[in-house]
């Protein structure tokens, strides 16, 4: 209940984040048909950089500051950096988009959201800053009774973003029963699973028990912006993603190698792989 993003919004971890999530769902507006996108650890949705908490660390700086002043932008980072600027109007890095925002602003009218927040003042400011909308929900309650609160879903298609503080030794081992919920209940649903890159040990038993999940397939990506050794505390995040939508695999292969050179800071690298493969029929 300590944890508030604010602190950390628009750093590396944040742009890999946001960036795969807006062409999750740009992927999946190729078609017509409705999708319900949910959020189990939503924040407030938008953030201030300039304000007291992105200030004290800056990390923002070296995140989404540095993609600000690129030029060599390859294709598909372009409209996550539009989305970025579009809250930025006088040209000046100030504003920056959560992943509410995001999914507000590259779903469509059809599709409705499911946002969810347990700390009671970043409930209040997502309310606020999300809830304008009727195609909108903003829920207040334990992030994890998601999915089984939710789904199946009325839609045929889902999204489902799980991105908790890691503040708990036992996030990693929920963020695979959530896996594991989500598609038990809705087989065809894209989960995407944030985390951060630090103990080498404790991810390799996160991968192993993703493995063991009933995922149809599983899509691998991290950024590191240090090496696996280096003693600060974030080395680098990745994402997994269940049921990715044609074509993404693609886009990350073309853009992580971009941004391990633009936000590395020390021997960055990428990693993009198969926890899980489709089994061929």
């Amino acid at each position: 209940m300590n944890y508030r993003h604010a602190f950390h919004a628009g750093n590396h971890a944040d742009v890999l984040k946001h960036f795969v999530l807006s062409r999750v769902l740009m992927l999946l507006g190729r078609k017509e048909t409705p999708y319900a996108y949910l959020d189990t650890h939503s924040g407030i949705g938008l953030y201030d950089l300039l304000g007291d908490q992105a200030s004290r660390t800056g990390e923002w700086q070296d995140g989404i500051g540095r993609l600000w002043e690129a030029k060599d932008l390859p294709d598909p980072l372009v409209a996550y950096k539009e989305a970025v600027a579009a809250l930025n109007s006088d040209g000046a890095l100030r504003f920056y988009p959560g992943s509410p925002e995001i999914a507000r602003r590259f779903s469509r009218p059809q599709d409705r959201l499911h946002l969810n927040e347990l700390h009671p003042e970043d409930a209040l400011l997502l309310k606020e800053n999300m809830g304008q909308e009727r195609r909108i929900a903003v829920h207040h309650r334990d992030g994890w009774l998601l999915p089984k609160a939710l789904l199946p879903v009325q839609e045929k298609r889902a999204v489902l973003l799980i991105d908790p503080p890691f503040e708990k030794v036992d996030e990693f081992e929920r963020c695979s029963m959530a896996l594991k919920e989500s598609i038990a209940r809705m087989r065809q649903i894209v989960t995407a699973i944030w985390y951060p890159i630090k103990d080498q040990r404790q991810l390799k038993r996160f991968y192993q028990d993703l493995q063991k999940s009933n995922a149809p397939k599983l899509l691998r990506a991290e950024l590191w912006i240090h090496p696996a050794d280096n003693p600060v505390g974030l080395n680098g995040s990745g994402m997994v993603i269940s049921n990715p939508p044609w074509g993404l695999q693609d886009e990350l292969r073309s853009v992580l190698p971009w941004l391990a050179k633009q936000l590395g800071q020390s021997q960055p690298s990428w990693k993009l792989d198969w926890l899980i493969e489709e089994k061929s029929t």
